[in-house]
């Protein structure tokens, strides 16, 4: 009985030993894999990495991973000029295979999520709109709510107002709920669904004009492309997919 406690204690000291080899080499895998995707994605802050799956030195002699989770930082989204930042963009890589020196990788599929603000949103409208939370109906349609003075939105659109107009349109304020959409893969299109008529020709499409715009997101890591978007009370939500992204480079 003596000398099977003693075994057992060695195989529980042996045991540890191997977990705390296998996490220091994780950990050195990880600061290697974060330094190669920000090279070979051109990404301005090194990402957050982080390596699943146990035993790690059994996937780190293979050179496969099943799972390696990447947080970003710096992602940016820009609409005429204006930056605001893009929070929470996560990238799941699924099948990782490296080569021997970590100098390249393959990703057989990439999940990419990416969340912008209502008060980032607003950054970015043009000027004199406020964006919000449309509520949960049209939340469920991809809708977010855009208003603002109307003499505002029209001055900020550069748009020339008679001063005999402006008097008639002074103090009205525009509410619309516009439709969010992501095409090309990074390019966050908003649309307004319906404006009121005003009493002047031509100028329902400089209206248009002044609450429609696009957001371009910056940063997300190439391969993955953004195309599909949900509306919620902390703002939009931005998901996609890549197959064999390549982090060579």
């Amino acid at each position: 009985m003596r000398a099977l406690r003693i075994w057992l204690i060695v195989a529980v000291v042996l045991g540890g030993l191997f977990v705390a080899a296998d996490r220091i080499a994780v950990n050195v895998v990880e600061s290697k894999v974060a330094d190669r995707i920000k090279s070979s994605q051109g990404l301005n802050a090194t990402p957050d990495v982080s390596i699943t799956g146990f035993p790690f030195l059994t996937q780190a002699l293979g050179k496969e991973f099943d799972e390696v989770d990447v947080r970003l930082g710096g992602v940016t989204a820009t609409a005429d000029g204006h930056s605001v930042n893009v929070t929470e963009v996560k990238a799941k890589l699924h099948d990782v295979k490296v080569d021997s020196g970590y100098s390249s990788a393959t990703v057989v599929r990439a999940d990419g999520s990416a969340r912008i603000s209502y008060a980032d949103l607003a950054k970015a409208a043009p000027k004199g709109a406020t964006v919000s939370y449309a509520g949960p109906e049209r939340a469920a349609k991809g809708q977010i709510q855009v208003s603002g003075q109307l003499t505002d939105l029209l001055d900020g659109a550069g748009v020339q107002v008679p001063a005999s107009l402006r008097l008639l349109l002074a103090g009205r304020t525009v509410s619309t709920y516009s439709t969010v959409t992501i095409e090309g893969g990074s390019t966050v299109r908003v649309r307004s669904e319906g404006l009121p008529k005003l009493p002047v020709p031509g100028f329902d499409e400089k209206l248009r004009k002044a609450v429609d715009y696009d957001l371009q997101i910056a940063g997300m890591p190439r391969g993955i492309k953004l195309d599909k978007v949900e509306a919620s009370k902390d703002g939009l939500l931005f998901t996609g997919t890549g197959t064999n992204v390549s982090l060579a480079g």
